[in-house]
């Protein structure tokens, strides 16, 4: 497989969607490495691919502790993105070494990076996580209930909201996916006007590998893709 034409290719349709796009927003690139060796993140990262993300809290760790990754770390040369699922007792593991935590969707999580990030004197920065097709299986607040959401967040002094995540429905129904990102748009552009202290609407993080496209046509700023740069999952 060759990473390079991976990454150019993904580069190009990136560009074309934000072509098609009414909103010309500039588009950060988040490279999927869950279940993908460490070695291809170096690669990715000598090819320029600065951010990364990961599901599991003990994939990442195991990840960074690898020494080059943690000199790159401390040299800001690279950056890993909590994407998945963060139970709170995980929290102390990676709370000071994410760039992001994309996954911040109760209280009872946000309290205790809060907790552990006034400890530091540190603010964490997070984006809340809405389940936006109602999904059971998916992780994430109701997009009704959003506002309320943020609005409770901004107890938290040591954590930064800094926009809005979303996985859509894994569907081929282009119309229905264009609604979803459509509706989160709308929501990321409605707080964003509120102006609330702590919280910057800077990152709208939705579209995968099969839906980036469409994502980026409706106001995605950044993308969370992995098969198409790294190739299927390794799961053994």
């Amino acid at each position: 497989m060759n990473l390079e034409e991976n990454l150019k290719k993904l580069y190009e349709d990136i560009e074309l969607a934000k072509d098609h796009s009414n909103f010309r927003r500039d588009v950060k690139l988040i490279a999927v490495s869950k279940t993908h060796p460490v070695e291809m993140i170096k690669e990715f990262n000598k090819l320029g691919v600065i951010d990364f993300g990961e599901n599991k809290v003990q994939e990442l760790v195991s990840k960074i502790e690898d020494k080059e990754i943690e000199n790159k770390l401390k040299n800001n040369k690279i950056n890993f993105h909590l994407i998945g699922n963060l139970q709170t007792n995980k929290v102390k593991y990676i709370y000071d070494k994410v760039e992001l935590i994309q996954s911040l969707d109760r209280i009872k999580l946000a309290q205790e990076i809060d907790k552990r990030a006034a400890r530091d004197n540190i603010k964490v920065n997070c984006l809340v996580q809405i389940n936006i097709g109602n999904e059971e299986t998916k992780s994430g607040i109701k997009y009704e209930n959003t506002e309320d959401f943020i609005y409770e967040l901004l107890d938290y002094k040591n954590i930064n909201i800094k926009g809005l995540m979303a996985i859509a429905p894994n569907s081929p129904d282009e119309t229905l996916l264009r609604k979803l990102f459509e509706k989160m748009n709308n929501m990321f552009e409605n707080i964003s006007s509120k102006k609330y202290e702590g919280v910057e609407m800077k990152y709208l993080s939705m579209g995968m590998s099969h839906d980036f496209k469409l994502a980026i046509e409706e106001g995605s700023n950044m993308i969370r893709v992995g098969s198409k740069l790294f190739g299927n999952r390794n799961y053994n």
